[in-house]
């Protein structure tokens, strides 16, 4: 049934049902469950359809969200799954995994007002949900075949957003990725109870059936070199992300017992694939029974901590420097956490692990207070002398971030110009490196991110790429006719 719209006023906020704490703890399926057509149509019903769209400014794709919310509800869903999915890779993976409260939510018009926000990402998962359901996502058909070859490395969400928009403008994509499964930390590092993987396996066989290749457990540098896909492909695009995990720098961080979070994801997520996993089955990957100290306030660090409650940790603990207000991560992954069972010690820094010849005992943190803004902008977290306190401990699990790996050392390319970060240095625009024809985008140009952005910067560089290339051709088919005369 179709609904009229600005009934924020009339109608109250709200979530597709979430399963109870003590429920969905038991497993890794994801928590909340679908909206009906009638919840659906009601909470699109709810935009106000205001004349500058902020929920679309605070979008990073910006995604025409006010149009697709009126057609909703109106019951014109197909229509809305076009528009949604004419910006939007993957909207049925941001609808579950973005942070909406601090992206189209948060600017959303009708919560300043005080009235709630539109449940935008519930919506946007719900419209792509049915679109899959009625069979209106079909296999790309380009409108015509190209000659050219495009060799995309990396199999995450930059570089299939990129995959996707070349193919529909008909360029043969090959994927190349040194994982045993397309996705990258949408397969390895987001758990099952924010993204089944079924969801990831599905958007990746869109692709196959697209015309789209894949290589994997290909690793460039030990595989083929750059020079191989640059000789193989007329454009190539790097899109790895970056996994290189940050160091704890305290004494003790780097011995038994204390793990990186994206081993520690991977292997969770592995196990929940099938997969044989000799440091999960022996203990060193796997939280059962064990006091858990994860270290970080992102969402990676919840990530961490809402996996080691379902692993049946005997007690989760997240030590952040910073208070919950400053927290960089999602508020609501922070709440889902507490109602989980999960322990924050807001203000608290490692200062030391401390180990016996059995493994890790404790951590020994402080207590710490906000000082005066750094260059960020953010308040610094000094310590509060004699505020040192211990947390028991039988794993613990460092989330403070990624930095990217040594491209020019892994790539064997010293020519592959690198910002003093690490990250690829790319055109601001054109997303081109310094060895033409190679544009980078997503997290190894821009650094650690959020999903939305590598899909915004994987589309970006895929209409550079193709820019590039048709002036190319058209050269090559000017020299052709003057070589013929």
């Amino acid at each position: 049934m179709a609904e009229r719209l600005l009934k924020f006023v009339s109608i109250d906020p709200q979530t597709p049902e979430k399963r109870p704490a003590s429920t969905r703890t038991a497993d890794f399926h994801e928590i909340y469950g679908e909206f009906i057509t009638q919840k659906a149509n009601e909470q699109a019903s709810r935009c106000s359809q205001c004349g500058v769209p902020f929920c679309q400014s605070g979008c990073p794709l910006q995604n025409n969200i006010p149009d697709w919310l009126k057609m909703t509800a109106e019951g014109r869903l197909e229509e809305a799954y076009a528009l949604s999915s004419a910006t939007n890779s993957m909207p049925e993976i941001c609808g579950r995994i973005c942070p909406q409260d601090r992206l189209c939510e948060g600017s959303c018009v009708i919560e300043q007002s005080g009235h709630g926000s539109v449940t935008i990402g519930a919506v946007e998962r719900y419209i792509t949900e049915t679109a899959w359901e009625n069979g209106w996502i079909e296999p790309i058909v380009p409108p015509k075949e190209l000659a050219e070859h495009v060799g995309i490395i990396g199999a995450g969400p930059g570089g299939m957003a990129a995959a996707e928009a070349l193919r529909n403008k008909g360029y043969q994509v090959t994927i190349y990725d040194r994982y045993d499964r397309a996705g990258g930390l949408l397969m390895y590092g987001i758990p099952g109870f924010k993204l089944e993987k079924d969801v990831v396996t599905r958007r990746v066989e869109h692709l196959k059936a697209s015309g789209v290749k894949f290589v994997l457990n290909y690793e460039v540098g030990r595989d083929g070199t750059l020079a191989d896909l640059r000789a193989t492909h007329d454009s190539v695009l790097i899109a790895i992300g970056v996994y290189k995990a940050r160091a704890l720098p305290c004494p003790g961080s780097s011995g038994a017992g204390v793990v990186e979070a994206l081993d520690y994801l991977t292997a969770s997520n592995r196990t929940g694939l099938g997969d044989q996993v000799a440091d999960f089955d022996s203990g060193a990957l796997n939280a059962a029974g064990k006091r858990v100290v994860v270290i970080g306030g992102g969402d990676t660090a919840m990530d961490c901590v809402r996996t080691a409650i379902r692993q049946g940790a005997a007690k989760v603990t997240c030590l952040y420097r910073r208070d919950r207000a400053n927290m960089p991560g999602s508020a609501r992954e922070v709440s889902n956490a507490e109602d989980e069972g999960v322990m924050f010690e807001w203000l608290a820094a490692p200062k030391a692990v401390h180990s016996n010849e059995a493994g890790v005992t404790s951590v020994l943190a402080a207590r710490m207070r906000l000082g005066e803004a750094d260059a960020s902008g953010r308040q610094s977290p000094e310590e509060v002398a004699g505020g040192e306190f211990d947390v028991p401990a039988d794993l613990v699990i460092k989330a403070l971030g990624f930095d990217p790996e040594n491209v020019q050392t892994l790539f064997d390319e010293p020519a592959l110009k690198v910002s003093r970060w690490g990250t690829i240095r790319a055109d601001a625009i054109t997303g081109e490196t310094s060895i033409p024809n190679v544009f980078a985008a997503g997290d190894i140009v821009r650094g650690a991110s959020l999903v939305v952005w590598a899909i915004k910067d994987g589309r970006e560089a895929a209409e550079h790429m193709h820019t590039a290339m048709r002036k190319q051709a058209r050269m090559r088919a000017t020299a052709a006719k003057f070589a013929a005369q």
